[in-house]
């Protein structure tokens, strides 16, 4: 225990050093000593409350790993559509009590579908934050166990840990524990655990907020389908959603990038934001240390990834590269199939000749 309260005053030391202070207080003058064989217990009381994470009996090790981003966080880059869904669950649970007076209830759980790198956990960070709590995520690898009963025993821990604290608990990868139950290949303790999770998202308080995220939808019982209040339903950006992502990846680059931006995210269309993410770190990398200027940089991205774009994509690349006037028109039909007839109608004549590069 006192290793533990020492880790937190490690981890809350810049952020909230008055927090920081108290633990680090209570730690030099309590002395803390096990009051039975308990895998959860409760520090003595301060003015901000220290909430002791559910534990494996057996290797003492956390059930869940927690985003705690009460500092802020920046809302995650969506679709009209997806973000105000979100923003109506955020407002429910602000208006509870608004709600409870006219007998309605909050949406109590959610489910997020989508392909990985597209914001799922992001958004449950988000959803927490905004309604000032930490993000409790499932550890399947501390919570699955081979030994019989055990995975229950650890799921149902973690259930009543998060109902107690009124956390934000996500169930991320649910189809690990939620498989369809006419699933042959799995043995009876994990059909038993679909029972039980259907059982929790049933009866769930309107205190807490249970979600689960999910990359593979058709592996899941459909009878958790129903349980859910909520779906959200997250793909990958638009070309507008990937702009805006790289305006906000690019950080103090922006200015530096900033005329290559729409050409970059046609040359990104269809990659998740975590994709996107990571090309545009590497870019800034070879700007800095190797000196590559912004527009070749944007050049070679472009030729990099057109062959992994669909006609419509690879359409909308070479108009952009037109535009630039990066390339000729000869060289953009040759790398993306775009007929120059077409190049010329939407960008105009080209202003290279041959198949020369721009000049820098």
């Amino acid at each position: 225990m006192r290793l533990y309260l020492a880790k937190l005053v490690r981890k809350y030391r810049a952020g909230r050093p008055q927090f920081s202070s108290k633990l680090d207080q209570l730690l030099k003058t309590s002395q803390i000593r096990a009051s039975g064989p308990s895998v959860m217990r409760r520090a003595p009381a301060t003015s901000e409350a220290v909430t002791l994470l559910p534990q494996d009996q057996d290797s003492r090790q956390s059930l869940v790993r927690v985003f705690d981003d009460r500092d802020g966080l920046a809302a995650p880059i969506l679709p009209a559509a997806l973000a105000k869904q979100i923003d109506d669950i955020v407002s429910e649970r602000k208006e509870r009590a608004k709600l409870a007076a006219h007998g309605i209830r909050p949406t109590r759980s959610a489910i997020l579908v989508g392909p990985p790198g597209v914001g799922k956990t992001l958004s449950a960070r988000y959803i927490a934050t905004q309604i000032n709590k930490p993000l409790w995520v499932l550890d399947l690898t501390t919570v699955m166990s081979s030994l019989l009963g055990k995975t229950g025993n650890n799921l149902r821990l973690v259930f009543e840990s998060a109902k107690q604290n009124e956390a934000v608990l996500l169930l991320d990868e649910v189809d690990s524990i939620a498989k369809r139950r006419s699933d042959d290949s799995d043995v009876g303790e994990l059909k038993r655990l679909v029972t039980a999770i259907l059982q929790e998202v049933d009866n769930w308080p309107d205190s807490g907020l249970l979600l689960a995220a999910t990359n593979h939808p058709e592996l899941i019982d459909p009878a958790l389908w129903r349980r859910f209040d909520a779906i959200l339903r997250f793909d990958v950006s638009d070309r507008e959603g990937v702009a805006l992502a790289i305006g906000r990846f690019l950080d103090r680059d922006a200015q530096q990038f900033g005329p290559w931006i729409n050409l970059m995210a046609s040359s990104l269309m269809g990659q998740s934001l975590s994709d996107v993410e990571r090309a545009i770190l590497t870019m800034r990398r070879n700007a800095l240390i190797h000196q590559i200027p912004p527009a070749r940089l944007a050049v070679d991205l472009a030729i990099r990834h057109a062959g992994e774009l669909d006609k419509n994509a690879r359409r909308d690349l070479a108009i952009s590269l037109a535009k630039e006037g990066a390339m000729s028109h000869n060289q953009i039909s040759e790398l993306t199939g775009v007929a120059r007839d077409t190049l010329r109608k939407y960008a105009g004549p080209s202003p290279l000749k041959g198949r020369g590069h721009k000049k820098e």
